[in-house]
């Protein structure tokens, strides 16, 4: 889930950069210390919207540098168990799919995807079902439940997300459209 905060820390801003415009400066700084970093409490950092409030500026002996407690709003990315996501399919392989949500990817293991058996096409890189002949390719847009969420703080690259589609209304955007245009033509 994206969500807006409001975060309270302090930048240290290095001799070399005190002449600079500040608010620039703590920006930038903030940027280097955020960004793409992922944080228990927070999610991931997705970008800094605004610097709320810059304080003064405190000076510790034997550091030239001058630190600031400055308040600033973000916009972060933090999954939630449970949480249904929409996302694109960025590879298939023979146990499952890779689906990214926003800055992460989650995994789509073949048996969340349908209560359908999935098969492997190697050849054209694609799940497909072996009664309801549903196909799932990168590039498909998918609707999915988070199932499973392990953050790694410290390596984000090692965090593991579960997904599952095999609940009603999700799955393939083609397929639940299709869903919907079955139900229509039913009622009319």
């Amino acid at each position: 889930m994206y969500a807006r905060i409001r975060i309270r820390d302090t930048v240290r801003v290095p001799p070399p950069r005190l002449e600079e415009n500040m608010v620039e400066v703590i920006k930038d700084l903030l940027w280097q210390q955020f960004e793409g970093k992922l944080d228990e409490k927070y999610g991931m950092l997705i970008g800094i919207e605004k610097i709320n409030e810059i304080g003064e500026g405190k000076i510790i002996e034997g550091d030239g540098a001058v630190y600031f407690d400055v308040d600033f709003t973000a916009i972060v990315f933090k999954p939630l168990l449970h949480e249904v996501v929409e996302g694109q399919v960025v590879e298939v392989v023979e146990f499952g799919a890779f689906v990214s949500i926003g800055p992460l990817d989650a995994l789509l293991h073949m048996s969340q995807i349908t209560d359908d058996y999935m098969v492997y096409d190697e050849k054209n890189k694609r799940l497909v079902g072996k009664e309801t002949k549903k196909s799932l390719t990168e590039g498909d847009l998918v609707r999915a439940r988070i199932v499973a969420l392990s953050l790694k703080e410290r390596d984000p690259e090692k965090s593991k997300i579960g997904l599952t589609m095999r609940q009603p209304w999700l799955g393939n955007l083609k397929w639940i459209e299709d869903e919907i245009k079955k139900l229509e033509e039913e009622h009319d």
